[in-house]
């Protein structure tokens, strides 16, 4: 297996558009990395330059100590799973499977050891004899991942590979993915725009965005301390709750005033936020660090605030209230059996000790 070093790698279509700019990212052997995403971040495109299937503008991409530049993909000793299949209707799954090693011009024996090891490491050697259209979705990304494990290759590039599938299907392939992973210990690089998928299967992750990388680092330190808005807005599920307000000083303490409501500045982050007093700034806080004041005991009463319950969402195990200020809009995530009425006024304590600031200009993290 192989490290792969991206060194300021840019990627620019006529007339002048920068699909990615200027990326630095190395991926440890072994490691395996998510870069996610919105749509049109350039994710997928860095990811083809990795395989050879786009030409580079700007910088040199390294597989092992070997710069792949110039080589062709087919030479660089990767394999990659698209978001659509990509096999063969006429063939079966052992033929689809086998297909790229026949291509190399593997010994009959190997081509059949290597499939049914793979096989049996997926789960699919019952369906060798089968063509795709007798697979259901998820056979059918088992075998396209065969098709990868089989080559034996240095880095594993997945696109995508679970956006074809429904709901329950993601979650069991997104285990079946982690699993491998821990079984073949490759180096994977896995693009995706679903934050769940990328929090749960990537040793690190890449949050892109415009091309560029807005944060590399493991998924709790990103979920915990995001560089920017951006990227705390854009992983967590509920995303992070966000709210335009002033730093103010009236009686010696510091407290975020939103208009209609203000909340006391915990004394650790007083340092920070003291040259932002009188100064606009971004409130975040995530829906789980919301509560109703009803299930907390000593609340302190500069923490409290009253907002109107617009929608409540049952989700099983919790439950989302969609809540509303008067000036915004925001979610907390409750216990099952916290329901209250809906467009009814309700008291809620902010955990004040897990809110971030951000930079209203710039929206780089404050705290």
């Amino acid at each position: 297996m192989a490290q792969v070093s991206l060194v300021n790698i840019s990627k620019i279509y006529p007339p002048n558009i920068r699909a990615v700019n200027n990326v630095n990212l190395n991926i440890e052997n072994k490691e395996f990395l998510v870069l996610v995403g919105p749509s049109g971040c350039g994710k997928s495109t860095t990811l083809r330059m990795v395989a050879g299937l786009e030409d580079i503008t700007e910088g040199k991409i390294y597989i092992g100590d070997r710069i792949v530049n110039d080589i062709p993909a087919k030479d660089r000793n990767i394999a990659m799973v698209f978001q659509s299949y990509a096999l063969y209707p006429h063939m079966t799954v052992f033929e689809n499977m086998a297909f790229g090693l026949k291509l190399r011009r593997y010994p009959k024996s190997e081509i059949k050891k290597r499939v049914k090891e793979t096989a049996d490491i997926l789960s699919i050697a019952h369906l060798l004899d089968r063509r795709p259209r007798e697979l259901s979705g998820g056979e059918r990304q088992r075998v396209a991942v065969g098709r990868a494990i089989v080559r034996k290759p240095m880095v594993f590039l997945f696109d995508e590979p679970l956006s074809n599938l429904d709901a329950k299907l993601r979650v069991q392939m997104r285990t079946e993915i982690n699993k491998l992973h821990q079984r073949i210990l490759s180096t994977m690089i896995y693009v995706t725009h679903d934050q769940v998928e990328a929090m749960t299967m990537g040793n690190r992750i890449a949050v892109m965005r415009d091309g560029i990388i807005q944060q590399v680092a493991d998924p709790m330190t990103i979920y915990d301390k995001p560089v920017n808005k951006f990227v705390a807005g854009f992983i967590g599920s509920p995303p992070m709750n966000f709210m335009r307000g002033r730093i103010i000083k009236p009686d010696g303490h510091i407290y975020f005033n939103e208009g209609r409501f203000k909340v006391k500045i915990v004394d650790s982050m007083r340092g920070s936020l003291m040259p932002h007093v009188d100064k606009e700034i971004v409130l975040g806080i995530r829906s789980e660090d919301i509560y109703d004041k009803l299930f907390v005991s000593q609340a302190p009463p500069e923490n409290v605030i009253t907002v109107t319950c617009e929608v409540v969402e049952p989700m099983g195990s919790e439950v989302f209230l969609h809540l509303t200020t008067g000036k915004h809009s925001f979610i907390a995530r409750v216990g099952a059996h916290n329901r209250p009425e809906v467009n009814q006024d309700m008291d809620l304590v902010f955990d004040m000790n897990k809110v971030h600031f951000f930079d209203t200009e710039t929206e780089k993290t404050i705290i």
